[in-house]
């Protein structure tokens, strides 16, 4: 693949040689409920229960917990929890019984690779190399990143009980932000041009959970900035 940098955080791509992308059916995205219906509508209650998902094999989601009390991630079928202790510190335990607003989430059973380039290291420039890269197919996809973040800032939600919900803003009250450094991560991606204000914020094709290798830290990805080396994975044939 050949690209040039141009301005600072602008990635211009030239003669793009793709590598191997495919949507399969077993890799087709299910989501569970709209952002937007819980950031405008208030609808915090579970609209889907972790135990229902049938097939846990090679399984990879994501999404807030119910009543925007926490983060979920689920990766290779194990689910995780993540909740706010205090402004410093997090719980993240490792639980079935988990139940979600809005959610995605995909049965991936091979991976392809490869060694993002130098340049890609902060989500903007990674949701411009997604889109150039995967450009011929038009569904969502989950994909997954492994690699250091030299720095990143996650947030956890964490709406006070009983809060009524109609805006964005209220929806992130309590919320807690967390600042990593040089933390050996995985992150767990979804990528569409079409789920804006479904699964993505209303400015960006991506949504993203990260989790530390050593499980002591995992919440929604705000910003990064990955160490040269990442290794990217996306559905493979």
């Amino acid at each position: 693949m050949n690209f040039k940098i141009t301005l600072p955080g602008l990635i211009v791509f030239t003669g793009i040689s793709c590598f191997s992308f495919a949507q399969r059916t077993g890799n087709t995205v299910t989501i569970v409920g709209e952002m937007k219906n819980v950031m405008w509508k208030g609808e915090l209650d579970g609209k889907i229960n972790l135990d229902t998902i049938a097939n846990k094999t090679n399984l990879y989601g994501f999404g807030p917990l119910e009543y925007l009390a926490g983060e979920i991630l689920i990766i290779d079928g194990k689910s995780y929890k993540s909740t706010v202790v205090s402004n410093a510190v997090m719980k993240v335990e490792q639980t079935d019984e988990l139940k979600a607003p809005f959610f995605a989430y995909a049965n991936v059973e091979k991976w392809t690779e490869q060694t993002l380039p130098d340049s890609v290291r902060t989500i903007q420039q990674l949701e411009q190399y997604l889109e150039a890269a995967t450009k011929s197919s038009s569904e969502p996809f989950i994909f997954k990143l492994s690699g250091t973040v030299e720095q990143a800032s996650i947030h956890i939600v964490n709406l006070p009980k009983d809060t009524k919900v109609s805006s964005p803003d209220e929806a992130h009250k309590g919320q807690k932000n967390y600042e990593l450094k040089d933390e050996q991560s995985e992150i767990i991606g979804f990528f569409s041009t079409k789920h804006k204000a479904i699964f993505t914020h209303h400015d960006t094709y991506l949504h993203m959970h990260l989790i530390t290798t050593d499980q002591q830290k995992m919440g929604h990805l705000d910003s990064m900035l990955l160490k040269k080396g990442a290794k990217l994975y996306l559905p493979a044939e």
